[in-house]
């Protein structure tokens, strides 16, 4: 399958509902579904290379689902700006949930999730009682953990809500690739399929990046304090997840700390670590080792997953 197809889901708003989009990837009754969500700036064409790879090596057993989150890519954009976090996002999944679930039964659930993604991922996975058609049975989060390095926000924040003008996509792609670096080593090639979807046409020509200028209200209206408050809540979530997890972590995130990942480890799931040398915040999922990681973890068989936890470098 070399294209996914655009799905919509209707989800309800303090203003009353908003569309989110999302990109099936293979056949879409498959019971076995892996949810890959992205990060806070992206969209769901980021996984592409991820999607098509799990399709494959699947034989068809496995349907995948990314979802543009509200306010970028396809989706809309709320009236109320505050209205983009973790809460809303967790509910927006929930409904994508039912209704994939109500088209095709889901007996088998996965979850992907990169830096905000992988937020959601622990909401979706370490809330008790949530209404879910399965429960999330491998987990993958992908530079991200319950403590967040405040050096990190404060460098995101820099360049968060600065969705520009470019006479071509090319001269966007240049332009993230100068924030993005610590994405890794890509060719020109793959930084460009990697930005194509992350631009769209602005009506008296140029373009801009596809998401909501406005995300970052709430983001900048976050200070120190109130971002270590959240930690407790985020080790709380962590440490009731119960599905087998893989944490991925660029070895020179400035993210997700070492020490912090080691902690991980530690407690809550107890998740195989892997770490990608020459790569920050965060793994684009494109590297070849990187899909083998991700791709071997959750199509591996129950006994084989079940061996002892691998702790290292990819």
């Amino acid at each position: 399958m070399t294209a996914p197809t655009l799905n919509y889901v209707s989800c309800p708003d303090a203003g009353g509902s908003h569309r989110m989009a999302c990109w099936l990837w293979g056949d879409e009754r498959a019971p076995h579904l892996v949810v890959c969500v992205h990060g806070l700036s992206r969209q769901g064409r980021d996984f592409d290379t991820l999607a098509r790879a799990l399709v494959e090596r699947s034989g068809g057993a496995v349907r995948v689902a990314c979802p543009d989150v509200v306010g970028r890519g396809r989706s809309d954009r709320l009236a109320d700006p505050m209205g983009y976090g973790i809460p809303t996002y967790v509910g927006d999944m929930l409904q994508m949930l039912n209704q994939l679930h109500a088209a095709a039964p889901i007996r088998e659930l996965d979850w992907v999730g990169t830096s905000m993604g992988g937020l959601i991922g622990m909401g979706i996975a370490g809330t008790p009682k949530l209404p879910l058609p399965a429960p999330v049975r491998r987990l993958v989060l992908n530079d991200v953990g319950p403590v967040i390095q405040w050096s990190a926000l404060q460098r995101i924040g820099t360049y968060l809500g600065n969705t520009g003008r470019f006479e071509s996509v090319q001269q966007a792609a240049d332009a993230m690739w100068q924030i993005s670096q610590g994405f890794g080593p890509h060719t020109p090639q793959q930084w460009l399929e990697l930005s194509q979807a992350m631009v769209t046409a602005l009506p008296g020509g140029g373009f801009t990046l596809h998401y909501d200028p406005a995300i970052a209200v709430p983001f900048r209206a976050l200070d120190e304090q109130a971002a270590a408050a959240g930690q407790a809540a985020l080790w709380q979530a962590y440490d009731a997840i119960t599905a087998r997890t893989l944490l991925l972590r660029g070895a020179d995130s400035d993210l997700l700390s070492h020490a912090t990942a080691q902690e991980m480890v530690r407690r809550g799931p107890r998740p195989q670590l892997i770490e990608f040398p020459g790569v920050g915040h965060a793994p684009t999922l494109i590297a070849q080792d990187q899909v083998d990681a991700v791709t071997g973890f959750l199509l591996a068989t129950e006994s084989a997953s079940h061996e002892k936890p691998y702790s290292g470098t990819g």
